[in-house]
């Protein structure tokens, strides 16, 4: 064991830690399964799936930086002052998504957005502008959740985490129901008004949560050197540089997706294995919280935690692509048709790529941020976009006939690709520091 672990942690605390984050991703997933199959509902389920799937797509460009404040905000702050200097990072994040969203619903912009770049037909762009005048204020409410996630989690009450996303799904559940028994399910702004209305709720009990938890912490910490915005924004910058060059990728997907021989089926069953792929997946996507909170106690017992979580995503997959699993949960829990589910299954076959490299790439980004070498990120951003791209050329050019699977292969190489970089760079950082200690340094 090297100097700086102190203390053995026990795979029981890990558990403890590591589940309740566990389930409130996989919650978040479930609540993109109940909006689409609300629309799979609908009278016209392609195309209602497809209305409200691009909008959602072009969400990520607004929610993301909004989103990094969790990891920010649990790595950094650990007293008042910390969080006030952090506080003042998230308004500027908040009114910067917030002027995004309002020149994409409100100007040519959004128009030429879903003309141009996603290739959509006419009648479709007004729906699409209308479903994302909603999704705009769900980045705003995800900040706000994120933020007060990250204070949650460095004080280990992940539990609270799994609390508001049970609210916000049965909150969900049951305006889902409301739709469906009035039979109003006619476009997709009903599934952008059930994702508002749950992360309202979501937001608020993170809100409330994590005001309280800040009574409790310190003014100062004696051994803390985060006081000013800078020092957040040193650490925050890398990691919305590389997620301005990440979220290039969900609509890149779908603009080629267009390009298919049948780009109805092929974006509503990329976006249902999508969906199913991350329901699995969301489970294991805080290894890098793990990480951050535990390798320096005890490097070996989280490396061991996370060799036993590494494998269960590509099984859980495989189970529902190659068992009557995945048919009966299509058909059944999800209500879509027989062309679409056969479409979906394909899809989520491909997707199984994704699944096995993920849990590696999590937990070396979770080294790299707990090394404060988050500039890293860029680079292995820029490689996965680039590597997704170039799938997507090569696929619709070669087997247009591919319809979503080209989407889950794209995906799934660009995964690959980030997750080498990330090695190679942890690597050569490991040769070069030899066994030092594991700090994070900050410019004041």
């Amino acid at each position: 064991m090297n100097s700086h672990q102190e203390t053995r942690v026990t795979f029981r605390q890990l558990l403890a830690f590591f589940i309740p984050l566990g389930l409130s991703a996989s919650l978040v997933t479930i609540s993109h399964v109940i909006i689409n199959s609300t629309l799979a509902r609908s009278a016209n389920p392609e195309v209602i799936i497809a209305s409200y799937a691009l909008p959602l797509s072009i969400l990520g460009i607004t929610e993301r930086p909004a989103v990094l404040m969790r990891q920010t905000c649990s790595a950094l702050v650990r007293d008042r002052i910390s969080f006030r200097a952090m506080t003042v990072i998230s308004w500027y994040i908040f009114a910067s998504i917030m002027l995004l969203g309002v020149l994409i619903c409100y100007s040519p912009i959004g128009r030429w957005v879903f003309l141009h770049f996603f290739g959509v037909e006419e009648a479709l762009i007004q729906p699409m502008v209308d479903v994302y005048r909603i999704l705009m204020f769900v980045s705003f409410f995800s900040g706000l959740r994120c933020l007060y996630h990250g204070i949650i989690i460095f004080n280990m009450r992940t539990k609270w985490l799994t609390v508001g996303m049970l609210v916000r799904l049965a909150a969900m559940y049951l305006l889902s129901l409301y739709f469906i028994h009035t039979n109003q399910v006619n476009s997709g702004q009903v599934g952008a008004i059930i994702f508002l209305s749950g992360m309202i709720i979501e937001a608020g009990v993170s809100y409330w949560e994590g005001r309280s938890l800040l009574k409790e912490i310190p003014e100062k910490k004696p051994d803390h050197p985060i006081e000013r915005p800078r020092q957040i924004f040193q650490f925050y910058r890398p990691l919305l540089f590389s997620s301005v060059i990440a979220v290039i990728i969900g609509p890149a997907v779908n603009a080629f997706l267009g390009k298919t021989m049948d780009f109805q089926l092929s974006v509503a069953s990329f976006a249902i294995a999508a969906s199913l792929t991350q329901l699995v997946q969301s489970f294991f996507s805080y290894i890098h919280q793990i990480v951050l909170n535990f390798y320096r106690k005890d490097s070996e017992s989280v490396i061991r935690f996370t060799f036993i979580l590494a494998f269960i995503p590509g099984c859980l997959i495989a189970l529902m692509s190659y068992t009557s699993l995945g048919p009966w949960f299509m058909q059944n829990v999800m209500g879509v048709n027989e062309r679409l589910m056969l479409a979906s299954l394909d899809t989520l076959r491909v997707f199984m790529i994704t699944t096995l490299v993920f849990p590696w790439l999590d937990f070396g980004n979770g080294m790299i941020m707990l090394r404060g070498e988050t500039k890293v990120m860029v680079w292995s951003q820029a490689a996965n976009v680039s590597v997704t791209l170039l799938s997507l050329v090569l696929c619709v050019w070669l087997s247009p006939g591919w319809n979503g699977m080209i989407g889950a292969l794209a995906q799934s190489l660009g995964v690959a690709a980030e997750a080498a970089v990330v090695w190679l760079v942890l690597r050569e950082i490991g040769r070069a520091a030899g066994n030092q200690p594991v700090r994070m340094t900050f410019k004041s």
